[in-house]
């Protein structure tokens, strides 16, 4: 019988591609199924993929032409040998002369679930699955061919399944070509260094671990071992505001440093970035001796390198200086976690167990010395976070104690960092020499002593409105000295002003020489005089960063408006090159929009339409879960569903960083992150054919609108931005997704029988000729509608809007809205269409 993998192991040469060699994981899914991937690969001739998980490994296929979202449409797969497990997050570039050599993006990925045994499936040849993907979903069909006399390839058929996600007639492959994980083509990808597009440990060393066999290797005394497993991807933490209650939780002190994974085998210590690269030369010698010390013959610990400042907390900018500076014998090595001890892998045991372990092998280290253990603590979290912030820490870290270790951002650690807030004078400014900006700092303080003290600078949180009138209204009381004594008094460049206005400030921490860091600018407080400004230097983010009534006035110009302390990179950027639209000015349009627009799009789940190069040109994707380098303003969480990670807004600044990543599209579930099964709307996409004009989707519309009438439902109708509008009736979350789409379905249907010449119910473009789909199928669990106030990816930057009846009616059309027109200006300044949108809610009965 072949081993697991032996033929894939075979045909590489590991010394020289960075493929992961794996090993099988037999048993490793709790039932059928499991993940799902399919690369894109530029060999000999570009094809793709296809790759289900099972029983340990990859079952494999080559998709020559990529696969299709129309049924009628048969794929040719050939069936190749299995992959490991890990091969499904590789991207990158195989060499030139090897199995397989060029280049290699993730296209798609997710989870598979099949249709009865697959291993029945398989060996009948026909597995009929169902996908939960990024850009594939539904029911699929791999059905095997009969070979033909002579023929050696074992050819199969990927086939999709005929159901709501089927798109006759459409390419996704044309349509969504880059890669879900990094967004970069094909070709991007291969002008990279392949040592930045995969996940395992770099270099000679890590080359030559990976292919050496699983030979047991000698520890202390006379016990033998396995050999260690490569790089681990790290468990993530999941930002949220606060930390999580329950029994359930253990929490530890959030340290601000370097994440490194311990590679401990034979004596010799690697240390591993959070990403896989090899960074032990740069912390000296100290923590790999002392690692090679522990009594252990191998073991893979995970944990953060930190410098703690003179008060005993841990500091980032003192890491760099001693890194910049070779002053390893400042490092500190906090562990806070054992994945593998001598040849044994225990990220399936409790979190506590592991620690139980960690602690004993680090038993005999001195608690002060070079490597520390992470203690935790059961306090109740909000406990823990209040003494973390008022020891100037960066925050807690929240772990379920009954969780084993798991790669990814999967809920079961909680990060909750220290924000403090207060007010401060403003002393002066540092203008921007960037064109388009009016600001680049504050200069703030604070009165002790009986004089004014420098806090340092504030760089963030202005916008483009909101730093042109603060500069307005500083430039009004410039002065020709500064408010301020010492060297910070004597600053070069600084416009300083008459110490009247006062600010409030959000910040991470207090420095030792009692500056702020990681300031950003709130806004303008009207009702604080300039004198009682003072530090307070206990205040932490659960006292001060409540929403109380009076803490929160603004500058006038940044009232009613979104306010963010996200700062864009290429603001110039221009996104919309027919319209002239750039970045900032995108940020602008939200800025305006954002009380209309707030209670439509926070905590409801996400998909963007991402265009980093603009919507004229370059790559543009659809993204429903995270990718890399993604800010934590962008927060996650696990579906409960299928543990898919799925991402939503709490705040502005989520969407300025929505704006930041180039997202040019903001699409929504039809329910919120607490209410995931609960939908609270029914959406009616009306969708032309192209020959119809506006009048026939006006007055389709207008149908839409009079049948719900009919049956007692409320009803508002917003422009898509596109070719048509959407009604949509608000409901009470009580009903399911299936009562809600059954309900959709049928009232679709029952238009199509009315006048089946004008409307279809179904999807294909051969039944929408001459007619309008009345798109009943956003109405499914992880369907998304373009949000309200949204830009369209359209050349000239259209808005969905919602507007009234009246509007419809009066001659209204679908893209009668753009970023920088008028008719957007004069419907934000009159009255809202959707204020009663709460009160209309009704709840649909089944």
């Amino acid at each position: 019988m072949v081993a697991p993998l032996q033929q894939y192991q075979a045909k590489r040469d590991f010394r020289r591609t960075r493929e992961p060699s794996g090993r099988a994981k037999p048993g490793k899914s709790p039932r059928p199924g499991g993940i799902f991937v399919i690369q894109k690969h530029a060999a000999t001739r570009l094809h793709y993929d296809f790759r289900l998980e099972h029983d340990g490994v990859l079952w494999s296929w080559a998709v020559t032409r990529g696969p299709s979202l129309d049924p009628s449409e048969k794929r040719l797969a050939v069936h190749v040998e299995d992959h490991p497990i890990e091969y499904a997050s590789f991207e990158g570039t195989i060499p030139k002369g090897q199995y397989g050599g060029g280049s290699v993006l993730v296209w798609d990925e997710g989870t598979w679930a099949p249709d009865g045994d697959p291993a029945a499936g398989m060996k009948k040849g026909h597995i009929e699955f169902e996908l939960k993907g990024n850009k594939l979903n539904g029911r699929w069909h791999l059905v095997r061919l009969r070979p033909r006399p002579g023929e050696k390839r074992d050819n199969w058929l990927l086939i999709k399944g005929d159901d709501a996600f089927a798109r006759p007639g459409e390419d996704i492959l044309e349509q969504a070509p880059d890669s879900v994980k990094s967004g970069l083509s094909i070709d991007e990808i291969g002008k990279i260094s392949p040592a930045t597009w995969q996940s395992r440990p770099k270099g000679k060393a890590a080359a030559q671990q990976e292919t050496r066999k699983a030979k047991p290797v000698a520890r202390r005394g006379s016990t033998r071992i396995a050999r260690l497993p490569g790089f681990i991807e790290p468990c993530l933490a999941t930002l949220k505001s606060s930390p999580p209650s329950g029994a359930e939780w253990v929490h530890e002190v959030k340290f601000d440093g370097y994440r490194m994974q311990a590679h401990i085998e034979n004596g010799k210590t690697r240390l591993l970035t959070r990403t896989g690269l090899d960074w032990t030369e740069r912390f000296g010698e100290r923590i790999p001796k002392a690692l090679a010390m522990l009594d252990c013959g191998n073991a893979i610990i995970d944990g953060e390198i930190v410098v703690l400042a003179d008060n005993g907390v841990s500091s980032f900018s003192a890491l760099q200086a001693a890194l910049s500076e070779g002053r390893s014998e400042r490092l500190v090595y906090y562990l806070f976690d054992l994945l593998f001890l001598d040849g044994k892998d225990l990220r399936s045991e409790p979190l506590v167990e592991r620690k139980a372990k960690l602690q004993n092998l680090l038993g005999n280290t001195d608690g002060n010395g070079v490597l520390r253990f992470s203690e935790h603590f059961v306090q109740p979290g909000q406990t823990m976070l209040r003494h973390a912030c008022r020891m100037g820490l960066e925050g807690v870290v929240s772990k379920r104690a009954d969780a084993p270790y798991s790669s990814g951002r999967v809920g079961d650690w909680i990060k909750s960092k220290c924000t403090l807030r207060q007010e401060f004078v403003i002393l002066g400014y540092l203008p921007s020499d960037k064109a388009g900006r009016d600001l680049r700092s504050l200069v703030v303080g604070y009165r002790g002593g009986g004089e004014l003290k420098s806090a340092g600078h504030v760089g963030t949180g202005f916008n483009a409105a909101n730093a042109r009138d603060l500069r307005e209204t500083l430039d009004g009381i410039k002065t020709g000295r500064a408010p301020i004594t010492g060297p910070a008094g004597q600053e070069k460049g600084v416009v300083w002003v008459k110490p009247e206005l006062v600010a409030e400030v959000e910040f991470r921490s207090w420095t030792a020489d009692g500056n702020i860091r990681h300031a950003s600018f709130q806004g303008l407080r009207e009702d604080k005089p300039a004198d009682e400004v003072v530090a307070e230097t206990t205040e932490t983010a659960q006292d001060a960063g409540r929403d109380k009534p009076e803490k929160r006035s603004r500058a006038s110009a940044a009232k009613a408006k979104g306010t963010s302390s996200v700062t864009l990179s290429s603001p110039d950027k221009v996104l919309w090159p027919e319209a002239g639209l750039t970045k900032a000015g995108l940020l602008e349009h939200y800025e305006q929009v954002w009380p209309r627009m707030e209670r439509f799009v926070v905590n409801r789940p996400l998909a963007l339409v991402r265009a980093p190069d603009g919507v004229g040109s370059g790559q543009r994707f659809f993204q429903k879960h995270a990718s890399p380098g993604m800010p934590d303003s962008i927060a996650r969480m696990s579906d409960p569903h299928d543990k898919e990670e799925l991402l939503y807004i709490k705040d502005f600044n989520g969407l300025a960083a929505l704006v930041q990543l180039g997202v040019v599209e903001i699409h929504l579930w039809g329910s919120t992150i607490d209410a995931l099964d609960t939908p609270d709307q029914i959406v009616f996409d009306l969708d032309p054919d192209e020959g119809l004009g506006v009048n026939e989707v006006r007055a389709a519309t207008l149908d839409v609108r009079d049948r719900l009438e009919q049956v007692g439902l409320p009803h508002l109708v917003k422009t898509s931005g596109g070719k048509g509008f959407h009604v949509i009736v608000p409901l009470k979350p009580k009903a399911d997704w299936a009562t809600v789409k059954t309900f959709a379905h049928d009232f679709a249907k029952a238009m199509e029988q009315s006048d089946p010449g004008l409307y279809t119910a179904t999807l294909s473009k051969s039944a929408r000729k001459g007619r309008i789909f009345i798109d009943y199928l956003r109405n499914a669990r992880g369907s998304t509608t373009v949000a309200p106030y949204s830009t369209r990816a359209k050349p000239t930057a259209t808005v969905s809007v919602p507007i009234t009846w009246d509007g419809v009616e009066a001659g209204v059309g679908p893209g009668h809205f753009t970023v920088d027109g008028k008719p957007l200006a004069k419907a934000l300044k009159d009255a809202d269409p959707w204020a009663a949108y709460d009160k209309l809610r009704r709840a649909l009965k089944g």
